[in-house]
């Protein structure tokens, strides 16, 4: 089969050059190629304004990437193509982890742009963010059946980002019997993760070696884990020896699986739960006198669109804030933020901000990262997203 050509305008070519994977759609000769002449996940062949090939891409006209690379070469993307990207992406994490349980596939980092597995055992929970990724999603479920051999396999399309690419929004199972729950290791502690009721794709694997530092830290420290979900921090805290800890989220169910996970570790006595919004329970903590050694404040992107950038630092430095004033003398603060629009140095600053608008000392003790589960790609920048912060914070 011929695939249609697209071609870029005059030195547009220079960002794929150098390992980028986007094309927007100013960037297309419009001319020579209109977008309106593809569909929505169409694949083709990417040519610089010369009419040198570059490789293949799909394409979704109405997206403002509206194409994104597969290939530097005209290979066929087929079912051999996703087994050979998913064999090299497998290969990375079985290297890497003890357990079969970390992200698989992580989009553009695994050169699948518009793709995420997740793996949980034998099971795996799957994104596809775009329409190129959606119209593959059998051989893509054929892929994955062959190199990994799970016993189910479950759609969660169900992110914001589909409604940008024109895609509806569904959680399907497309292999096997999906339990409703799966069983995880993370550091050494066992979790349970709700697949199709939870958030995302039931975990977050991303904070696991920001986790770690509690092994450290925990050791009969009174604890207060925020934004807690089913208690990722709050049960890794109290398994590695903290005497009492408490984890708050705005989730009735979440706090449910939080008390599951403790009793699965055997250190349900020294948890307790705390439900509704962040700020006001630690406004309520704060009234009644509450303190805790160490916080850990992770919550969800709070600046989504770069436009919402000033409104969202806003509510990262009142909610960092907020915890400082629980912390005793020389407590621990680990501040969190998956916005990809929130720079290194404004978190960083932030959290100094927070501490000396209530006369404390921010010291920084170490910078955390996505785990080497969510590589980075080394020309988009985009792909790494996530920050974490610990601190010391302590009194002028």
């Amino acid at each position: 089969m011929t695939l249609q050509r697209l071609r870029l305008a005059k030195n547009e070519d220079k960002r794929l050059r150098s390992g980028h994977l986007w094309i927007y759609s100013n960037e297309v000769d419009a001319n020579a190629t209109p977008l309106r002449n593809f569909a929505a996940g169409e694949h083709v062949v990417v040519e610089n304004q010369q009419g040198k090939a570059l490789g293949v891409a799909y394409v979704n006209p109405q997206s403002l990437i509206c194409a994104r690379m597969l290939s530097s070469d005209e290979r066929a993307i087929d079912v051999n193509f996703f087994k050979k990207r998913i064999k090299s992406a497998l290969a990375l994490r079985e290297a890497l982890y003890e357990h079969p349980c970390y992200r698989l596939i992580y989009g553009e980092s695994d050169l699948l742009p518009g793709l995420v597995v997740d793996r949980f055992g034998d099971h795996l929970s799957v994104q596809l963010n775009t329409a190129g990724m959606d119209v593959m999603r059998d051989i893509i479920i054929e892929a994955l059946v062959r190199m990994v051999q799970p016993q189910s396999i479950l759609l969660r399309n169900d992110s914001p980002v589909r409604k940008l690419e024109g895609l509806e929004l569904e959680v399907v199972s497309a292999y096997g019997e999906v339990p409703e729950e799966v069983e995880l290791i993370e550091n050494g502690v066992r979790f349970l993760a709700p697949l199709a009721a939870g958030q995302k794709t039931g975990w977050f694997y991303d904070q696991r070696p920001n986790r770690e530092w509690l092994r450290a830290l925990a050791p009969g420290k009174r604890v207060l884990d925020v934004f807690s979900y089913v208690g990722s921090f709050g049960v890794q805290a109290a398994v590695f020896g903290a005497s009492d800890v408490w984890c708050a989220d705005i989730s009735e169910t979440a706090l449910d699986m939080v008390h599951k996970n403790a009793e699965l570790n055997g250190v349900a006595d020294k948890l307790c739960t705390v439900q509704g919004d962040a700020f006001t329970t630690l406004k309520s903590l704060k009234e009644a006198d509450e303190r805790f050694d160490i916080i850990i404040v992770d919550p969800p992107a709070f600046i989504k669109r770069k436009k919402d950038q000033k409104e969202g630092i806003l509510a990262y430095r009142r909610i960092n804030e907020m915890a400082m004033r629980l912390l005793n003398h020389d407590g621990f603060l680990i501040s969190g933020s998956c916005s990809m629009h929130m720079p290194r140095e404004e978190m960083l600053d932030l959290v100094r901000a927070s501490a000396r608008h209530i006369d404390r000392h921010a010291q920084i003790l170490a910078e955390g990262m996505q785990g080497a589960d969510h590589p980075v790609h080394a020309a988009i920048p985009e792909t790494r997203y996530l920050k974490a912060v610990l601190s010391r914070i302590t009194r002028v």
